[in-house]
């Protein structure tokens, strides 16, 4: 049987690395993306089909979840990889904090309405994190960053991968479908092309500062890939190690639960499953 993956954020860097090798393996690839040139020539290299969404707009992934489910009554993997680092706090179409939403609210709305085929196929979802969780810090009454200095992005980008940790570990919790998180490496994409302080780092290196897109792809197509993940359902990897460094907040599972219940709250959608 022909496995579907769904892989986000997949037009540019891991993402486009994983759709390319998992549909050499014989996956069929949905290439979920932002930019349409690139989405759709990725789909075309891959024998995949294109999807197009903002995450800027929750509208829009309404739609792609609409769009999905037409086009596949299976869907074996769910790979969460679209997000980013904003350089100078904004918000949404829908009025969230940027970061916030493309990172944390939009992946959690595509997951929830998802979730009764991922179910129906026994699927998985992988969701990529990052070691800038240690310093992230989440605050329930302070979901959009509007009360702490905004630092170039940089603890609000680690508090969204906090809270992609979190969801990882409730969705396996109360649903028991298998969900992993990872750390991909220090990257060498254009992540985070808009901060002074990334583009510095690639200055002094020469733009030699971090590994390729296809090594930090790795983990995602090893997670993504049809082999048993034998660690328990909900593990952070950093890369291919399991049980990767965490922020305290990233392993509390009250704050995991309240943050399901508000984030559900939050995009429209009942916490119970």
């Amino acid at each position: 049987m022909t496995r579907t993956v769904i892989i986000t954020g997949a037009s540019s860097g891991i993402g486009r690395e994983a759709a390319i090798e998992l549909a050499a393996g014989g996956a069929q690839v949905a290439v979920v993306g932002r930019n349409a040139e690139r989405t759709r020539a990725v789909a075309d290299q891959v024998g995949g089909r294109a999807f197009l969404s903002d995450y800027d707009r929750l509208d829009d992934v309404r739609r792609l979840a609409d769009e999905l489910l037409d086009a596949y009554p299976r869907i074996d993997v769910l790979a969460n990889n679209a997000g980013g680092l904003v350089s100078e706090r904004g918000l949404s179409h829908d009025g969230h904090e940027r970061i916030l939403q493309s990172n944390h609210l939009a992946p959690f709305l595509l997951t929830r309405l998802l979730l009764p085929r991922l179910l129906e196929s026994s699927g998985r979802v992988v969701s990529t994190a990052s070691v800038a969780n240690l310093f992230g810090s989440v605050r329930l009454d302070d979901l959009n960053w509007a009360k702490r200095p905004w630092l170039g992005g940089w603890r609000q980008y680690g508090t969204s991968k906090i809270e992609t940790i979190l969801f990882v570990r409730e969705l396996a919790r109360r649903t028991g479908l298998e969900a992993f998180s990872f750390h991909p490496g220090i990257v060498k994409t254009s992540f985070g092309s808009s901060s002074p302080m990334w583009r510095m780092a690639n200055v002094l290196s020469n733009g030699n500062y971090g590994i390729s897109a296809h090594a930090g792809a790795v983990p995602l197509i090893q997670l993504s890939g049809p082999s048993s993940v034998s660690v328990e359902n909900g593990t952070y990897f950093d890369q291919l190690k399991p049980h990767g460094r965490l922020h305290r907040h990233a392993q509390d599972d009250l704050l995991a639960e309240a943050l399901w219940d508000r984030t559900s709250e939050i995009v429209g959608v009942d916490p119970q499953v």
